[in-house]
C-alpha cells in the first residue's frame, strides 16, 4: 500500500509555464490514493485551466476567498488544518518573495500562512531569475522557516535557454514526499548531510580547462543511501552526468574555489559532511580572458594550490559533527589514508586504490577499505550503490558509539 494513500494534499499553483505539469502530478497522487485539493492564483489560470485540475482531482479548484455569488467563505484556516501536506508547485519568484516576506494577498498565500502541516516548495523560473541573489535568499529563508525545498532541475527552459530553473518532474516530487513520510522514524531523521561530488574544472581560458575522470557516481550513490536513512541531503556537485534522486538538493559548481566556498557556506548547518569530490589540487595562477592561440612548441602554465576543502572544514569542525574523507591512491595507500585521517580531522577515511580492478573513476563498482582510529575494515568489490550502503551503515555504527 502506498504511504500516500488517504493523505490529504493541498497543491498551490502559481503563475509559471510549469503549471502544465500539475495535471500529471495530480494524476500521480490520485493513483497513489491521495486526496488532492487544488488552490490556484488568478494568474496561474493563464497557464492551465481550473476545469482540467478539478476534473483530475475530483474536487472544485479554489481561487477566491468567497464562493461565487453566494458569498460563502473558502476558509483558509480550515484548509490549512485539513491538509497532511501542502505543496506549492510551481512556485514562481513572485510567490517565493511573498512567502518569505509574509505577504498575504490571495487564498493560496493565506492558506500557506495558516498551514500546520509540512510544506514543500517547488521553485520554477528562468535560470537568471532562479540564480538571482533575492531568489536564493528567499529559498534560504523559507528553509529556515521549516519549509522543504524540492530543488529546481537543469534542462531546457521556456525562454529557450538551458540551465537550472525547471520545476522538478512530478515523479521526483512524489518521491520526495514519499521519502519525507517514510523517514520520520529512520536512523538519520532530522540529520543534515552535506556531500561534495564529481570533478572540478580549472580554466586556462574561456574554452579550455583541466579536470579529472571523476563521474560523481560514488557521491550520488552515497547521497541516495543517506536519503534512504531519512537524512536531509545536499550535494555540492561538480559537472556530472548523474541524476540525483528526488528530494536531494544540488548546489552546482565548476571550479575548486567555487566548491570550497559553497561547502564552507553549508558546513556549519550540517551534522555530517562527506568529501567524495575529486577536487583539483592546483589551478592556473592566471586565466586568459580570450582563447589562447597555438604559438611555438611549448606552453608553460604557472599553477597555484587550491583550498584543501576537507582540511579547511576539519579546522571548522564542531563537537557533534562527523566528517568523512575519501582517498584515491596509486601507491602507499594505507600510509596516505591514515595521514589524511589525522591531518584533516576526519572520523574515518574511505580508501579507493587504483591497484584494485573495478575500483576508482568511471566504474559502476568499487572496492574500499575504511580507516579510523580503531584500524582498517576491507570490503569486497561491489556496486557503488552497495558500497554506499556499507559506508552509511559504518557511519551509523560509529554514531551509536558516540
Amino acid at each position: 500500500m502506498s504511504i500516500l494513500k488517504n493523505k490529504k494534499i493541498l497543491i498551490g499553483v502559481t503563475a509559471s509555464i510549469a503549471a502544465y505539469k500539475i495535471a500529471h502530478l495530480t494524476r500521480l497522487l490520485k493513483k497513489q490514493g491521495a486526496e488532492v485539493q487544488l488552490l490556484m492564483t488568478d494568474a496561474s489560470k493563464e497557464f492551465i485551466t481550473p476545469l482540467t485540475l478539478s476534473t483530475l482531482s475530483e474536487r472544485p479548484v479554489l481561487s477566491d476567498f468567497t464562493k461565487g455569488k453566494t458569498g460563502e467563505w473558502n476558509n483558509h484556516v480550515e484548509l490549512g488544518m485539513w491538509a497532511d501536506l501542502m505543496l506549492i508547485a510551481p512556485a514562481s519568484a513572485n510567490t517565493l518573495g511573498k512567502m518569505a516576506g509574509g505577504i498575504c494577498d490571495n487564498l493560496l498565500l493565506a492558506t500557506y500562512l495558516s498551514a500546520r502541516c509540512p510544506v514543500f516548495v517547488c521553485p520554477a523560473m528562468d535560470l537568471d531569475m532562479y540564480a538571482h541573489p533575492s531568489t536564493m535568499r528567499n529559498l534560504v529563508l523559507l528553509q529556515e522557516y521549516g519549509n522543504h525545498i524540492i530543488d529546481a532541475e537543469e534542462g531546457e527552459l521556456a525562454s529557450g535557454l538551458t540551465g537550472k530553473g525547471r520545476m522538478a518532474e512530478p515523479e521526483h516530487i512524489v518521491a520526495a514526499m514519499e521519502q519525507f513520510l517514510t523517514s520520520e522514524d529512520k536512523p538519520l531523521s532530522g540529520k543534515k548531510v552535506l556531500l561534495t561530488a564529481g570533478p572540478t574544472r580549472e580554466y586556462i581560458d574561456p574554452v579550455r580547462y583541466m579536470t579529472n575522470a571523476s563521474s560523481g557516481k560514488m557521491g550520488y550513490s552515497l547521497a541516495a543511501a543517506f536519503l534512504k536513512q531519512g537524512a536531509d541531503v545536499t550535494i555540492v556537485s561538480g559537472p556530472v552526468d548523474v541524476e540525483a534522486e528526488g528530494g536531494i538538493k544540488i548546489i552546482p559548481v565548476n571550479t575548486a574555489e567555487e566548491m570550497y566556498k559553497a561547502t564552507a557556506n553549508e558546513f556549519d548547518k550540517v551534522d555530517i559532511a562527506v568529501f567524495t569530490a575529486a577536487v583539483a589540487d592546483y589551478t592556473p595562477k592566471y586565466k586568459s580572458d580570450v582563447k589562447i592561440k597555438k604559438e611555438g612548441n611549448d606552453m608553460n602554465i604557472e599553477m597555484v594550490k587550491t583550498h584543501d576543502i576537507a582540511f579547511e572544514m576539519g579546522k571548522l569542525k564542531k563537537s557533534g559533527q562527523m566528517t568523512v574523507g575519501f582517498a584515491l591512491e596509486t601507491n602507499n595507500e594505507q600510509e596516505n589514508a591514515i595521514k589524511k585521517l589525522h591531518k584533516k580531522n576526519l572520523d574515518f577515511v574511505v580508501l579507493n586504490s587504483l591497484q584494485n580492478k573495478g575500483a576508482g573513476f568511471g566504474h559502476d563498482t568499487n572496492q574500499i577499505t575504511i580507516f579510523d582510529e580503531q584500524g582498517a575494515t576491507t570490503f569486497p568489490l561491489k556496486s557503488k550503490r552497495e558500497v554506499a550502503e556499507d559506508i552509511v551503515a559504518y557511519l551509523l555504527k560509529k554514531l551509536q558509539e558516540v
